[in-house]
């Protein structure tokens, strides 16, 4: 890929489609994708673009902070809207993972649907990529920022859509960040999905159980990121086990640790990450998460898994 000859067209294109006196809104999570598109779209539009992050309670420790202060150094005002009890209102007693998928999004898309007539804008830019939309169009789970034929469609909410990267997979995305002078601590990030921590709760998602595999992405993420995984996270199940706490027999909770290499998220397989590691992580997700009896490590490669549990 030509770096400079993609940012051109990219941004003649926004230029193309975005006329005269029309605005756009960047709905972004902080990651890499939406954060390339965000700065695309700016140099396209100057004032003219709105950066929009919706506060869904689903987000890592800290990151809403550490993106905020990223688009202040680009001189970029970003909004942010308090949204987490729509959010966990939509989600409340859904235990099907597809199901939890479609009502996030559509609570997204109705959300966004607001924040367009709010900021009186004409278009949505995303930063949807190659891998969202091949994983939509086969089946296999529904992308929250894809455009669909089938389910929930954006367009249903008035929203115009300008999708930059559709044709990229996440290493030409990491590629254009860096050449963007992103710090690496932006275009290194590991990819989290657009649902956040809510698809790596299996079961029903509550705060209590979001505050649990927060804590744990936090430990996993401190000690098992490494340039050779692609991602790293824990999940929450939704059965239980019998453990001892403090001398008492009690019935816990469950964490399944999962680790993969990838280059285009496609396919993946399983790293050997040394026992020692893995130990450490246990020991501190079971002295820190509330109500944790046990550590699991997944060793399941794409095919016939996916990277995300749901």
């Amino acid at each position: 890929m030509n770096i400079d000859k993609f940012l051109k067209e990219k941004i003649a294109e926004i230029k193309k489609k975005v006329v005269k006196n029309e605005k756009a809104l960047v709905a972004t999570s902080g990651g890499v994708d939406s954060v390339v598109a965000a700065i695309i779209a700016k140099r396209a539009l100057g004032d003219n673009l709105y950066v929009l992050l919706l506060d869904t309670g689903f987000m890592r420790e800290g990151e809403i902070e550490e993106t905020k202060n990223f688009f202040e150094k680009e001189g970029i005002t970003l909004e942010i809207w308090d949204v987490k009890e729509k959010f966990f209102e939509a989600l409340k007693g859904k235990i099907d993972p597809e199901e939890k998928r479609m009502s996030f999004r559509e609570c997204f898309y109705k959300t966004l649907g607001q924040a367009v007539k709010s900021y009186s804008v004409d278009f949505l830019i995303q930063g949807t990529i190659a891998a969202d939309i091949v994983e939509t169009q086969k089946g296999i789970k529904t992308q929250h920022n894809v455009l669909s034929q089938v389910g929930i469609n954006p367009l249903s909410f008035g929203l115009k859509i300008i999708e930059p990267l559709k044709e990229l997979y996440k290493p030409d995305v990491r590629k254009l960040a860096k050449a963007l002078k992103f710090p690496k601590k932006i275009y290194d990030r590991q990819p989290f999905p657009g649902p956040g921590l809510s698809v790596r709760v299996i079961g029903e998602v509550t705060p209590d159980r979001i505050r649990k595999v927060r804590i744990a992405t936090s430990i996993v993420e401190k000690t098992l990121t490494s340039s050779k995984i692609f991602q790293v996270f824990p999940v929450l199940l939704s059965d239980k086990a019998t453990g001892i706490i403090s001398g008492k027999r009690v019935y816990g909770d469950i964490i399944a640790i999962r680790a993969v290499e990838s280059k285009d998220a496609i396919t993946a397989k399983v790293p050997k990450i040394q026992l020692s590691k893995l130990e450490k992580v246990m020991k501190e997700i079971v002295e820190k998460v509330p109500d944790v009896v046990k550590v699991l490590y997944d060793i399941t490669p794409k095919p016939p898994s996916t990277i995300e549990y749901i």
